[in-house]
């Protein structure tokens, strides 16, 4: 008999690959469109397991009504999982798997096309021709041959990031309190933060959101930058402290910001607001500045990352359910 599925915070690309993905009928998909929250959470009465993203609220309160529905894993369909309460998991005796790579390449990629994008300032000259306007005052950018870029995080998106900066001919600092052996084989320097606080001309995170990380990027931290640095987040939103990067953008000392990721962006990202008035002023704040780009969570977002997130998830559900428990890429199995 298939196991079935609730699928939470679907779009219709999700639902093509995780169909595509299938290789028998031992899985049944259900999608749904809502986020899974306590006021969605009756959804999943019936189904075996969920199947959640990024901005789903799996708090305490939604795991014990999925253990009290019957649900005996949460497969999350991307690496991170801050969003899920791992004892309320273990305690339900829930299991909990990721997908822990899928295209390190295409976030890398995405954080490049940030710095690019902000360095020349291609959203402002894009503009600027669509309205017959092709004066370049104001589109200064520099070389970035030469300058110090550091990477906070060297893990498998971290390395891609790096071999693609090393290529642009820059010196590349790193950031890692376990550094794996590849990233100590690379050529570059394994430095504490106070250095990357001190010594960097961009910053680019990819690092997971845990107690350590919440807010990495601070009033403390900026103080110690250099004036007219770069950040650059890819990874979660809430490694950076939202109003103090602002007060810093007012003052220079950040002179470039990029964000595919926003600490509040559970109620903004993945859905149509055209039609509505933004709520949040702390990031309507952000939009007003010439020198911030902010996409919409869409690093992962590449024809490869999606299939290989399908097919792993997949995977972990069809393993969990058949009993090879090895196969699964668990975050924990209770």
């Amino acid at each position: 008999m298939s196991k079935k599925i609730a699928v939470f915070s679907s779009k219709p690309y999700d639902e093509e690959q995780l169909q595509k993905a299938l290789s028998d009928d031992a899985l049944q998909f259900t999608f749904f469109e809502p986020k899974l929250t306590w006021q969605t959470v009756a959804l999943a009465k019936g189904f075996d397991g969920v199947c959640c993203f990024v901005n789903d609220v799996v708090d305490a309160d939604v795991v014990k009504a999925l253990a009290d529905y019957g649900i005996k894993i949460i497969a999350m369909r991307c690496a991170g999982f801050n969003n899920i309460d791992l004892n309320a998991c273990s305690a339900h005796e829930i299991a909990l798997a990721r997908v822990p790579e899928y295209s390190p390449c295409a976030v890398a990629e995405h954080a490049v096309a940030l710095i690019l994008d902000l360095n020349r300032n291609i959203h402002r000259a894009f503009s600027r021709v669509r309205e017959n306007d092709y004066s370049l005052n104001g589109l200064m950018g520099f070389s970035l041959h030469g300058k110090t870029v550091a990477v906070i995080g060297g893990g498998k998106i971290g390395i891609a990031f790096i071999k693609i900066m090393k290529g642009f001919g820059c010196r590349v600092l790193c950031f890692d309190p376990k550094p794996s052996d590849e990233l100590k084989s690379m050529d570059i320097e394994i430095v504490e933060l106070g250095s990357i606080w001190e010594q960097s001309d961009i910053i680019s995170l990819h690092c997971p959101l845990v107690k350590q990380t919440y807010h990495l990027i601070n009033s403390n931290s900026l103080s110690q930058m250099k004036d007219g640095v770069m950040l650059i987040n890819t990874s979660r939103g809430a490694l950076i402290d939202t109003p103090a990067v602002i007060a810093a953008l007012k003052t220079g000392r950040v002179g470039y910001l990029g964000l595919d990721v926003y600490e509040e962006e559970a109620d903004l990202f993945f859905e149509d607001n055209s039609n509505e008035v933004l709520q949040d002023d702390i990031f309507a704040r952000l939009t007003t500045f010439k020198n911030v780009v902010i996409t919409g969570h869409q690093a992962f977002f590449t024809e490869e990352a999606l299939k290989a997130i399908a097919e792993t998830t997949v995977t972990n559900l069809s393993s969990f359910f058949s009993g090879d428990l090895d196969a699964v890429n668990f975050v924990n199995k209770y």
